[in-house]
């Protein structure tokens, strides 16, 4: 299961899942064309992804 945690008041989400099959998305880093790194929350069963959670103004650090 994967955790986000914001680095700023400590907020922590966890057990996000698949709105279509009910899969847990998994964490997954991806690059921009421009070399940078993005976060997404990606469904294991190929339904799509988004981007992962945000709090405070940035994006929520994926903790194992």
């Amino acid at each position: 299961m994967t955790n986000y945690t914001c680095s700023d008041c400590e907020m922590e989400v966890n057990n996000i899942t698949c709105g279509k099959c009910g899969s847990e998305l998994e964490y997954k880093e991806l690059t921009t064309a421009e070399g940078n790194t993005v976060g997404v929350s990606e469904c294991p069963k190929g339904c799509g992804k988004i981007k992962s959670p945000m709090c405070c103004g940035h994006d929520m650090a994926a903790v194992a």
